[in-house]
This record gives C-alpha cells, sequence and structure tokens, in this order.
C-alpha cells in the first residue's frame, strides 16, 4: 500500500468548548485507542468527579491536566483518515497558555476551530480565530460541538453559525468557503460516522471534510530550519531536540547549528513518531539526535540550521503590524511580549511609520510598518523568506494586542 501523504492539524477554541473530547473521540474512531484504554479512563473519570472526560484524557495526560480538566502541554498524536495521515496538535484553550497555542497553530497545516452550540462564541474563540488567520491558517473548518446538549437542534445551529460567519469575515476568512459541522464529540456524531440524530445535517463529517484538505508545498529546496519545540535527555541516546521541519531536508550525519544558543553537532538519528526514519522534510514532526550537543546547549525557541547557513538571530526587524485590540494606543518606546515560532521575547518600538509618514503610536485597527529592537537573542527571519519564522503575535495585559509579520532583519553581530 502506498504511503500516505502526512499533514499536521491543530485543533483550537475556548478553553470549555470540547477540543480535547473531540481529539480523543477521533483517535478512538480511528482505531487508535481501545475500548479497554476508554473504560480505564471512564473510570478514572468519574473518581476524579469529571465524568464523560474519558475522551479527554486520551491526550491530557498530564496528572496535573486531569485534575484541573485543562489542556497544558501541546500534545501530539497522529492517526489516519481514507486518503492522508494525520499528526493532531492538540492546542491548550485556557488563556493562560497562549503562547503553547501560537506554538501549535505556527507548525499547523490546518486548523479546526471546535465551537460549542451550548456557549456560542467566547473570549478565545475570537483570539484563536484571529492568530490562526495571522499565522497563515488557510484550511479552516468549524466542528461546532456539544450538539447533544442542545437536544440537536437546527436552530441553534444555525443561530450559532450566523454568529461565527459575522466573526469570521471580520477576520479576513470567507465564511462561504467554510465547512460548519454540527456534532457530538462524546457520542460521536458526524466525526467519522454519520449522526442518524441530525437528518437535518447533509454536509461532509469531520474525516470527510479533513480528506478534502490540501497539502501545502513543502519548501524542499530552501535551507534547513527546525524551530525546536522541546529538549529532552534520553539515556543511551543523548540529547534529542523535537520540533517540526520547516524548510529543507534534515540527512544523517550532516552537521547543523542551533541559534541563538550557537552550539552545533552532528545528526545521528532521526525518528518519527517512534520510527526511524533515514531523512525528514518540511511538515515532519520529529525528534533527532545530535552528536557533539550536551544537556543544556539547546533549548526551547532554538532554531536549527545548516552550519554553513545558520538561521537568523535578529538584533532589529522591520515589520508590518496590525493593531487588533489595543485598550489605548501602541507608542514609540512601548516594550511588550512577542511571540514567534517556538518562543517570545520582549521587543521594543523604536520607529512607526503610518502611510509613509513617521508617527507616535498607533491604535486599534490601525496597520503600520515597524523598526523593533530585540532585548534578547531570538531568530527571526524574513517572512518573504521562511514565512512561519517570519509571523508574529504581539501580546500584553494577558490578550493578543497585534501581529504583523517581518519585512527586515538587522543581522545580530558577535554572538
Amino acid at each position: 500500500m502506498a504511503k500516505k501523504e502526512h499533514m499536521n492539524i491543530v485543533f483550537i477554541g475556548h478553553v470549555d468548548a470540547g477540543k480535547s473530547t473531540t481529539v480523543g473521540r477521533i483517535l478512538y474512531d480511528s482505531g487508535k485507542v481501545s475500548e479497554q484504554q476508554i473504560k480505564k479512563l471512564k473510570e478514572e473519570a468519574d473518581k476524579l468527579g469529571k465524568a464523560t472526560f474519558e475522551f479527554a484524557y486520551v491526550m491530557d495526560s498530564l496528572k496535573e491536566e486531569r485534575e484541573r480538566g485543562v489542556t497544558i502541554e501541546i500534545s501530539h498524536q497522529d492517526f489516519e483518515t481514507p486518503k492522508y495521515y494525520f499528526t493532531i496538535i492538540d492546542a491548550p484553550g485556557h488563556r493562560d497558555f497562549i503562547k503553547n497555542m501560537i506554538s501549535g497553530a505556527s507548525q499547523a497545516d490546518a486548523a479546526v476551530l471546535v465551537v460549542s452550540a451550548k456557549d456560542g462564541i467566547q473570549p478565545q474563540t475570537k483570539e484563536h480565530a484571529f492568530l490562526a488567520k495571522v499565522l497563515g491558517i488557510t484550511q479552516f473548518t468549524v466542528l461546532m460541538s456539544k450538539m447533544d446538549a442542545v437536544n440537536y437542534s437546527e436552530e441553534t445551529y444555525n443561530k450559532v453559525k450566523a454568529d461565527l460567519s459575522t466573526l469570521l469575515k471580520g477576520i479576513g476568512y470567507n465564511p462561504d468557503k467554510i465547512q460548519f459541522i454540527p456534532a457530538s464529540a462524546y457520542h460521536g456524531d458526524n466525526l467519522k460516522n454519520r449522526s442518524n440524530n441530525m437528518p437535518w445535517y447533509k454536509g461532509k463529517t469531520l474525516f470527510e471534510q479533513l480528506d478534502e484538505l490540501t497539502i501545502p508545498a513543502k519548501p524542499i529546496n530552501k535551507p534547513l530550519r527546525i524551530p525546536v519545540q522541546d529538549v529532552y535527555v534520553i539515556t543511551g541516546y543523548g540529547v534529542v531536540p523535537v520540533g517540526k521541519v520547516d524548510s529543507g531536508t534534515l540527512k544523517l550525519n550532516t552537521r547543523i547549528v542551533f541559534m541563538p544558543s550557537n552550539k552545533s553537532g552532528e545528526v545521528k538519528k532521526i525518528e518519527m513518531h517512534h520510527q526511524e526514519i533515514p531523512e525528514a522534510n518540511p511538515g515532519d514532526n520529529i525528534g533527532f539526535n545530535v552528536k557533539g550537543i550536551e544537556k543544556g546547549d539547546v533549548k526551547r525557541g532554538d532554531v536549527a540550521g545548516p552550519a554553513d547557513s545558520p538561521p537568523t538571530v535578529a538584533d532589529e526587524f522591520t515589520a508590518q503590524v496590525v493593531v487588533l485590540n489595543h485598550p489605548t494606543a501602541m507608542p514609540v518606546g512601548y516594550t511588550p511580549v512577542f511571540h514567534i515560532h517556538e518562543t517570545h521575547f520582549p521587543g521594543k518600538i523604536l520607529e512607526i511609520t503610518k502611510g509613509g509618514v513617521k508617527a507616535d503610536f498607533v491604535k486599534t485597527g490601525e496597520a503600520a510598518v515597524m523598526r523593533i529592537k530585540c532585548l534578547k537573542p531570538v531568530v527571526i527571519e524574513k517572512y518573504s523568506d521562511f514565512p512561519s519564522l517570519g509571523r508574529f503575535a504581539i501580546r500584553d495585559m494577558n490578550m493578543t494586542v497585534a501581529a504583523g509579520v517581518v519585512l527586515d532583519v538587522k543581522k545580530k553581530e558577535n554572538l
């Protein structure tokens, strides 16, 4: 049988919308989780006073998450539809963990926005949809979950769909091209199997919709870039960085460098979903063992690249920025937190240009070109060269205030 093509998909949405239950149910429906495992998780959920949380527990395997009932770290899991082989990036909905959601969305080829039919649009519904747009996700599906909680009502579905269409249009998506799927993840309605509870819905199931997605072009001919998402020290292996190949190809026995840590070594082993592979291409989520790297040399937020074409560490950068939501204004001298690929850093706005004219500040709804000073070493690339390393969100006061793309980078010398 021919190997299926691979895609990364992120599930986003408000904290209680039912994302983790959806993901758990998908893994169960696609045979990744056994009846026995679900039974065990159901007993555990009941014991913790969290009845109906058993599917959510498939992904939320950290003890703390089970007790709090929220997803903290990004978990990865794979499953297959008839056409594709997917890696699910289960991004946290809880506001505290938005930086992980940004990192999850920046690795994805497509997004499923999970919205509760019972609660409708919530604060993180808006924020996550905004961020998906900013982070360049064009393939976007809405899963309206918890239809069982509204008695599978077509009227409720239509009302929430109309509200969402208005919201998504305002963000820049075309709602006419988005599939809205009414579902109950807990009961498995319209995920893999068509629901008998909603005969009024004639559209696709989630699995059918996922098979309609298209694989993005893979930037194989560009220099290698792998933003590091995590670093493990494994006995018998040594140091194993983990991340998604953004561009180029990672091959065995090549020399790579991690920036801004400025540490280099030789690639000795590459694994994807616990299988050894000879090389990794754009879109692959991998762990790779590097000889010559010690514990503590490399950290999340570093970016790996070829020793002869290292990732760019920025001193300053120029960017096109859109202010999404700031209570007052963003002035010259303002120093918020910038989230880019797997990391975040404080940046100081040195200069603002609006409509070709220098300005003192920029407010909600306005766009400007800004010159920004990085207050700690960070890899930033031009958006035109490496899109996902040149897109960022700006956060302050626990919310996303602006977003932008990098036009140019002034390199940091003497690292």
